[in-house]
């Protein structure tokens, strides 16, 4: 039985590019969306639909035209700076349920956002759902082994990140030696690492170079941003100084797996898959 067309929703990041590779080797019928405002340097030759935050109904009406069935949200998107007299029919519809959820929480809106896509008769799919070998297994993953304080401070972080990711606000943390150097916000886990990076040695513990945790909100549904990691996450961490990488097992994805943890091996950090607290 032929697979459903797909809709990539597709952000910044490696993960939109892998879902259309995907598509194409498996002869899966797709359509890359590319909102106003979202640079896809990869998406020259993609099928891709255009569209506008403002105008959901042209795009729904796009998406049935291409006979997609299944919709996948992929990679990192700013929220849009939405302009009224733009809105068609559709938005003037959704608008009272939809503009006051665009000011919660990323996960209470994207669960808004894929609730109005099954409402238009579209499935929605976790990314690791179509691409199985994503997701971390649990173990430790390269050469370098965590220290008995890298353990420490990851389960510190693990517990500061569930608080944070309890307020819908991020699912990141840097701790060294049980302090707590920087946690991730709407600006993505780069920008955190920046800033570790960027934070003065008198700051920082000496007993410990620390570590990055990573893992999805508590009760997050996985269809929808889930978490990643990739080779960029492994060299940002080294140019922080940190020791290591830990995240949840089986709740992050890894992009590029193979060269994440070459990235890890050369850099001399641990690349851990946690598993979580019971």
């Amino acid at each position: 039985m032929p697979l459903p067309g797909l809709a990539i929703v597709a952000g910044r990041g490696d993960l939109p590019r892998l879902l259309a590779a995907d598509c194409v080797a498996r002869g899966r019928p797709y359509r890359v969306v590319a909102f106003d405002g979202v640079e896809l340097d990869w998406a020259a030759g993609q099928p891709v639909i255009r569209a506008r935050f403002e105008k959901p109904g042209r795009l729904f009406a796009d998406l049935r035209a291409a006979g997609i069935g299944e919709v996948v949200f992929a990679g990192g998107m700013a929220r849009p700076h939405l302009r009224p007299l733009a809105f068609d029919l559709k938005m003037l519809r959704l608008a009272p349920r939809l503009l006051p959820g665009l000011r919660s929480g990323d996960d209470a809106t994207l669960r808004l956002i894929a609730r109005i896509f099954e409402a238009e008769g579209f499935t929605v799919r976790a990314a690791h759902e179509i691409l199985t070998d994503l997701v971390a297994p649990a173990g430790i993953l390269g050469r370098v082994r965590p220290s008995a304080q890298d353990r420490t401070d990851a389960a510190r972080a693990a517990a500061i990140v569930a608080a944070l990711g309890a307020a819908d606000v991020g699912q990141a943390a840097v701790v060294a030696a049980g302090i707590c150097l920087g946690l991730e916000s709407i600006q993505g886990t780069e920008a955190l690492l920046d800033f570790v990076a960027r934070t003065p040695p008198e700051v920082r513990p000496r007993r410990a170079k620390g570590i990055l945790y990573k893992a999805p909100k508590p009760g997050q549904d996985h269809r929808l941003d889930l978490p990643a990691i990739g080779p960029g996450t492994l060299e940002r961490a080294a140019a922080a100084g940190l020791a290591g990488v830990a995240v949840e097992a089986r709740g992050v994805m890894i992009l590029g797996f193979a060269s994440t943890i070459a990235a890890a091996d050369e850099a001399g950090l641990f690349l851990w898959a946690r598993e979580a607290a019971p």
